[in-house]
């Protein structure tokens, strides 16, 4: 079914508005919620087995794979993307304030390159329609566990990512994640600060140590504040095109501030190397570049926050991971989870079942 798929991709899909096909692709995942959980999820989970259980940020993850943040920038369809096999669903990036994002077109397929731009703006509901929809989410997994827990042991780890609301300046930056934050902190299993998005003027200024330190430990004290009967994990995302000092100032930081982990990498503004059409590549313009171009650098960077944080901090590779090998690669850089975005798209609906069972047959 994944050649069929990839084969309807390059002929059929590709003539499709990306963006709309993303929504229709959406909603067609969680019509096909029941059969999947049947089909797909509830087989992998008896062949993988508990052996593939990866213990990080404090949390029993069922395997490595997630999906990043992105694709469910508002929260409706968690289960259904967790019916596909994903063990942990990042969902966002969520702003203080609701918005609509970038003007359209936004988002681009660079079919040659196995590669996506977007330019989409963290366009999304808002933290307080989104922490509605997470309460009543929570409510539901709890009536159907039926056990009174917080989350069926069926369900995937949630991750919120949160952002900043473009219209905030930059000196009210803090407040903004913090809203988000005493809003989404009481339903994330961890949290993720995003300063990394290229789409958003002056975002990723805050990637700055000097910057970064005063965010996150406000972020922080929010945190603990906003969910007193636990610590939610927090963790912060950063950009692929940071220099390699400037990665590894980010991993001093997390270090002493106690930093729960760092998530590496999100998109790149580069186009270096690419084998699609100049023209077509110059036509589309500004965006955050995800694919297989950005495997080489996401790589580096975490074999680089590796060597330099030690063994205890948890590392997410993201970025570039299509095959079961770049899977199998980031993980021996020393990723200890592993979330994909960009080749869910092009590989399609089983792909993050022929990931999984990648990692367990070699495992």
């Amino acid at each position: 079914m994944g050649r069929a798929y990839r084969l309807l991709f390059d002929h059929g899909f590709t003539r499709l508005d990306p963006e709309l096909a993303h929504h229709g692709a959406f909603r067609a995942i969680r019509a096909a919620t029941p059969l999947a959980s049947r089909l797909i999820c509830a087989p992998d989970r008896r062949r993988v087995g508990a052996s593939a259980q990866v213990h990080a940020l404090g949390l029993a993850f069922p395997h490595p794979l997630g999906l990043a943040a992105g694709f469910d920038k508002n929260a409706v369809g968690i289960d259904a993307l967790a019916a596909l096999g994903f063990g942990h669903v990042e969902i966002g990036t969520v702003t203080g304030r609701p918005q609509p994002g970038n003007a359209k077109p936004r988002l681009f397929r660079l079919p040659e390159d196995r590669a996506v731009v977007n330019r989409m703006g963290f366009n999304n509901d808002g933290a307080d329609v989104v922490a509605r929809r997470l309460a009543a989410w929570r409510e539901q997994t709890r009536r159907l566990d039926g056990s009174g827990a917080s989350r069926r042991a069926d369900s995937p780890v949630l991750g919120i990512n949160i952002g900043k609301t473009k219209v905030v300046p930059e000196e009210e930056a803090l407040a903004d994640y913090a809203h988000s934050t005493r809003r989404l902190a009481p339903y994330a299993d961890y949290l993720v600060v995003n300063v990394s998005s290229p789409n958003t003027p002056g975002l990723r200024d805050l990637q700055a140590v000097e910057k970064l330190q005063p965010l996150l430990e406000g972020v922080r004290r929010v945190a603990d504040e906003a969910s007193p009967d636990r610590r939610v994990p927090l963790l912060v995302k950063i950009a692929p095109d940071l220099s390699d000092d400037d990665v590894l100032a980010v991993a001093d930081l997390a270090l002493a501030i106690g930093l729960d982990g760092i998530i590496a990498t999100n998109t790149t503004i580069t186009r270096d190397g690419l084998r699609s059409d100049p023209a077509t590549v110059e036509q589309i313009g500004a965006g955050g570049l995800s694919g297989a171009p950005l495997t080489a650098r996401a790589l580096e960077v975490t074999r680089m926050l590796r060597g330099r944080v030690g063994p205890d901090l948890t590392l997410v590779g993201v970025g570039g991971i299509t095959t079961v090998q770049d899977a199998r690669d980031r993980l021996a850089a020393g990723a200890d989870l592993l979330q994909g975005y960009t080749a869910f798209i092009y590989e399609g609906p089983l792909w993050p079942r022929h990931i999984v069972r990648g990692l367990a047959a070699v495992g």
